[in-house]
């Protein structure tokens, strides 16, 4: 199967990072502000899930969550997240189901890391779920400004500049 029928028959929508997506669940119950870190404004679903699809002529443009969020794939070829923690520390995470190669089916990254994808192989895609905990709202999403990442982590201008439009 090719990405344009996943993003037909899952009804994926353009994400503003990048890619397709489409939420898939939200808890029914919410953990309420005060019960949070103060970096929340307000109370969140205790998790939320999307479907998410990157074509290899695209990026996942570099963001950071205030939560934590969970990579599984699903289907296509291996996807490479790009992760820059606060202390500038760069890690590669490659999402596939070819263990042999270093791929794992499953990555996580961490509250307050930069982040951002490639998909592996020319000509492909990848599909994969992604799970936010607490739950995802877009007053927790930061697309990243290219200058100022680049002033903080100048190591990394490379990748940078490659995953920030």
């Amino acid at each position: 199967m090719n990405s344009k029928h996943w993003i037909e028959k899952l009804q994926l929508s353009s994400h503003p990072e990048g890619g397709y997506f489409r939420e898939i669940y939200r808890a029914e119950g919410i953990i309420a502000q005060p019960s949070l870190p103060m970096r929340y404004n307000g109370g969140r679903a205790y998790s939320t899930t999307i479907y998410y699809l990157l074509e290899s002529n695209d990026v996942s443009s570099l963001h950071r969550l205030k939560s934590d969020e969970q990579w599984f794939h699903i289907d296509g070829g291996a996807l490479t997240i790009h992760s820059i923690d606060p202390k500038g520390n760069y890690t590669a995470h490659h999402i596939g189901k070819n263990l042999d190669k270093g791929e794992l089916p499953h990555a996580v990254v961490r509250t307050g890391c930069w982040f951002g994808g490639t998909v592996n192989e020319p000509d492909s895609f990848s599909l994969v779920g992604c799970v936010v905990a607490p739950g995802f709202h877009f007053d927790d999403f930061e697309l990243a400004k290219r200058i100022e990442l680049v002033r903080q982590f100048p190591q990394h201008k490379s990748i940078i500049e490659k995953l920030t439009r």
